[in-house]
């Protein structure tokens, strides 16, 4: 146990989020170092803000005594003008989800991409990384694709309704792998058909947006399918993809590792990640 006397304040930015499991993960991995945290859900759906108040949203976060924030959908992007410091991780990747609030400072990190590394790298050993095809080009997609590159997957084909946002991270992440690794995509099923895996990165799945990011067709025994949504755990695409017969990652390694990785920073102290999939799973994660 650490110091009792210390107390901590901490927040998530998002819409949509009174499902979310990180209050738990970070108050009680928090106490077993012995921290008083205080974990607060700022929901701009349920207060019916725009999100033109983050700007307010940070003054009133540094006024009140907060230590630091993490952020989620669809805050991811928006947020970075409104920060004084950005990690080098951070400024690649091109989104923050976690957010340190020292000295009038507000220093931006990202540990979505840690997250999602370390939950494939340990949910899904061995999987091939020569052809990957990735969904969704916004905040979540942007750290995926980095981590994508960062464990060696060597031609990754990214795809998003916005046409314009898959052709920017694909020039952005470019410039810092080159090689010609990563691609905006124009035909799906072509992908697909050289593909060994299949990286999830939408809100697709979740109970709010109920359904397939990707036609069932598509999908073959010898693929395997990484999915970052774990509210619901087992969404519609990880459940076809498993009766298909694919190797398939929920989102609750991702959620779990990112969280560990923020503990440490806004701590400065160790986290156990496997101690904070079991507070995950206590909670209504599942198992991770």
């Amino acid at each position: 146990m650490g110091e009792t006397s210390r107390k901590l304040l901490l927040g998530l930015i998002g819409a949509g989020i009174q499902a979310s499991r990180t209050p738990a993960m970070q108050e009680q991995e928090s106490a077993e170092h012995g921290i008083r945290c205080i974990y607060q859900l700022i929901d701009i759906e349920k207060l019916h803000l725009p999100l033109g108040w983050l700007p307010e949203l940070l003054v009133g976060a540094e006024r009140m005594g907060f230590s630091g924030l993490n952020v989620t959908h669809p805050c991811k992007q928006e947020i970075m003008r409104h920060l004084t410091d950005l990690s080098g991780d951070a400024r690649t990747v091109g989104a923050v989800n976690t957010i340190l609030l020292q000295d009038g400072r507000r220093i931006g990190h990202n540990t979505d991409w840690w997250g999602f590394a370390q939950g494939l790298r340990f949910g899904l050993p061995n999987a091939g990384l020569n052809r990957v095809v990735q969904l969704g080009a916004g905040g979540a997609g942007a750290a995926t694709a980095y981590a994508a590159l960062r464990l060696g997957v060597k031609h990754l084909t990214v795809f998003d309704l916005d046409s314009d946002r898959a052709e920017a991270l694909a020039e952005n992440l470019e410039l810092h792998f080159g090689g010609d690794r990563i691609h905006a995509g124009e035909n799906i099923a072509a992908s697909m058909k050289g593909a060994d895996g299949l990286i999830h990165a939408t809100p697709t799945g979740m109970i709010k947006y109920p359904g397939l990011p990707v036609e069932e067709a598509l999908l073959r025994s010898d693929l395997w399918v990484a999915d970052i949504v774990y509210f619901p755990m087992e969404t519609e695409l990880l459940r076809t993809a498993r009766r298909m017969g694919c190797r398939t990652l929920d989102g609750g390694r991702m959620a779990v590792h990112q969280a560990a990785k923020s503990f440490e920073l806004f701590t400065g102290l160790p986290a156990d990640a496997e101690r904070m999939g079991r507070h995950f799973a206590a909670f209504g994660g599942g198992s991770v």
